[in-house]
């Protein structure tokens, strides 16, 4: 990702709707869907400055890993120890069959080997474990922030189950979220392509503004998983090794 992408990220994750909103939406995800063990080992890849890292340790012991110097230094100040720094799709060092979830939030769609990265987290997964993935959606919705965060696509559903499938995972409890907001976004889209405005600035709006898209956000807490949402902004599913 560009560099003003780490900036931002630093700057804004405790108060930019989106990353307060979807915090709050993947913790009941996983309370729901989860079935984590008690103690559970778990690992993010890709955890920017660490600030899923909190609501993650609420089901259990966090290791993480990020690449840029930056970011990671902040992380491992949020999460009191060293994050690594093993890139994907290799995860060279990083121990096999040894966690219980793996969280990958927004990254797989950095990588060039998607597939080889998901087959290579599958290996990292003990015995029942499973992979917390999101991607953003559509392709047709390609801007200028996938751009500055170095994308390599977006996902359709048939890319995604496509990519999980050659990786020898299943996904389960699958679907959109992000979808209350879906025609915001596209008209945003829309109208930068229409205007030649097409903005990377993913600063908070301003605050009346941006209380109001996070309590519309959060409200797909209650929805994600339970029932099929529309088409929305990004993808969400826990993947699991196919049986053998």
């Amino acid at each position: 990702m560009d560099r003003i992408v780490y900036d931002r990220m630093a700057a804004h994750d405790s108060t930019h709707w989106w990353y307060r909103a979807r915090r709050d939406i993947l913790a009941d995800y996983l309370a729901r869907y989860g079935a984590l063990p008690k103690a559970a080992h778990i690992l993010e890849i890709g955890a920017g400055t660490g600030h899923n890292l909190p609501m993650l340790a609420r089901f259990g012991e966090v290791d993480a890993i990020e690449i840029d110097d930056a970011a990671r230094a902040i992380a491992s100040e949020r999460l009191g120890k060293a994050v690594g720094a093993a890139p994907l799709p290799a995860l060279t060092g990083v121990p096999r069959g040894a966690y219980d979830l793996i969280a990958v939030l927004d990254v797989v769609e950095h990588i060039e080997d998607d597939v080889a990265a998901l087959a290579a987290m599958r290996d990292c997964l003990a015995p029942g474990g499973k992979i917390l993935i999101t991607v953003p959606a559509h392709q047709w919705m390609w801007s200028a922030h996938d751009v500055v965060n170095h994308h390599k696509r977006r996902y359709s559903k048939a890319t995604l189950k496509a990519a999980l499938d050659k990786a020898g995972l299943s996904p389960t409890h699958f679907g959109y979220f992000n979808s209350l907001l879906f025609p915001l976004a596209t008209a945003a889209r829309l109208a930068g392509r229409l205007t030649g405005k097409d903005d990377s600035d993913d600063s908070p709006p301003p605050a009346p503004v941006n209380a109001l898209f996070e309590c519309v956000f959060r409200l797909e807490r209650h929805l994600v998983g339970r029932v099929p949402l529309p088409p929305g902004v990004s993808i969400i599913t826990l993947a699991v090794p196919k049986a053998t």
